[in-house]
């Protein structure tokens, strides 16, 4: 399986990748693997929307891998070896049922099936560009009279990407979602620490600081009370200091949330934690997640300040 940052390179040599540049000069590419996104010639994303595998397991589509620093080096992981299943950015949980029974994980890559109906690309504003996509979750454990999988959940997500500011970008993340059988419910993990939701699988060097709207963290075995935003900053790659921010919007449907936090894992604002949750059959549930890729120079009351600015946003 050839690796991103390879398509990205083959695609840009043969030019067989469709660009598409708003106003504001950030770059979208479409391939078949899914959506390069960069600025000035310098990648920020991609944004993978066919299934990948390793060894035929844990095949998984739908993420965010490489995510790049503002210098242009990859700070996310795809397959680490500690936990095969983590993916970049991604939005997962352990706990799905319909009616009662057993549904899949798409946390662990699990009896689950991202059947990708639309995919495009969109500008926004003269200052982003993104992609938008539409999913249908399915599972071999959920199946009609016929044996075929019957479409439990429609997923539509969009990402937007800004242009650089002196100090930072932001990437915007919108989940749409909407039961589409009766009786869905979903949850994190069932165990007391609940992981599930937006999680980002980053690079986690020694010198990591976590530090959220209420001060310095510190990473727990079990949630973490952070308040509206978290920072992880540190040596992420090998040119210095820098930092990854991730920003909850006030209308999730718990807010603040707590966090789970490790060292050495993904860094995860969980939603809805151990307790399953109804999603009611045709009505959507919006999530909301604003990441942060900033540069040492960018101070914690920054971050604060784009947390407001978020939180003003309809």
């Amino acid at each position: 399986m050839k690796t991103p940052n390879l398509i990205w390179m083959l695609l840009l040599f043969f030019g067989l990748a469709q660009a598409v540049v708003a106003d504001g000069g950030v770059a979208v590419k479409k391939s078949e693997e899914g959506f390069a996104i960069s600025e000035e010639g310098r990648p920020i994303l991609f944004y993978q929307i066919k299934a990948k595998s390793k060894h035929g397991k844990f095949k998984r589509a739908n993420y965010v891998h490489p995510l790049y620093s503002l210098g242009g080096e990859v700070i996310s992981e795809d397959f680490p070896k500690d936990h095969l299943h983590h993916r970049g950015v991604f939005w997962a949980w352990h706990t799905l049922t319909v009616k009662g029974k057993y549904a899949g994980d798409n946390w662990v890559c699990d009896d689950f099936d991202w059947d990708l109906q639309e995919a495009k690309v969109i500008s926004g504003s003269a200052n982003a560009g993104g992609v938008k996509t539409r999913w249908l979750w399915k599972s071999p454990k959920v199946v009609d009279e016929k044996g075929k999988m019957k479409p439990m959940v429609e997923e539509v997500t969009t990402i937007r990407v800004g242009t650089r500011r002196q100090h930072y970008r932001l990437v915007d993340f919108e989940i749409r979602l909407k039961a589409l059988l009766d009786e869905v419910r979903m949850a994190g993990s069932l165990d007391e620490k609940g992981y599930g939701g937006f999680s980002v699988r980053m690079h986690r060097p020694k010198d990591m600081v976590f530090t959220g709207d209420i001060g310095v963290v510190k990473a727990q075995r079990l949630a973490v009370e952070g308040g509206a935003w978290m920072d992880m900053s540190g040596s992420l790659t090998a040119k210095g200091k820098s930092g990854l921010a991730i920003l909850c919007h006030p209308s999730l449907p718990i807010f603040p949330q707590k966090w789970l936090l490790r060292m050495g894992a993904q860094q995860n604002p969980r939603w809805p934690g151990n307790k399953p949750v109804l999603l009611p059959k045709g009505e959507e549930v919006v999530l909301r997640y604003r990441l942060v890729i900033h540069d040492e120079q960018l101070k914690m009351e920054d971050i604060s300040n784009l947390q407001d600015d978020y939180a003003k946003e309809h």
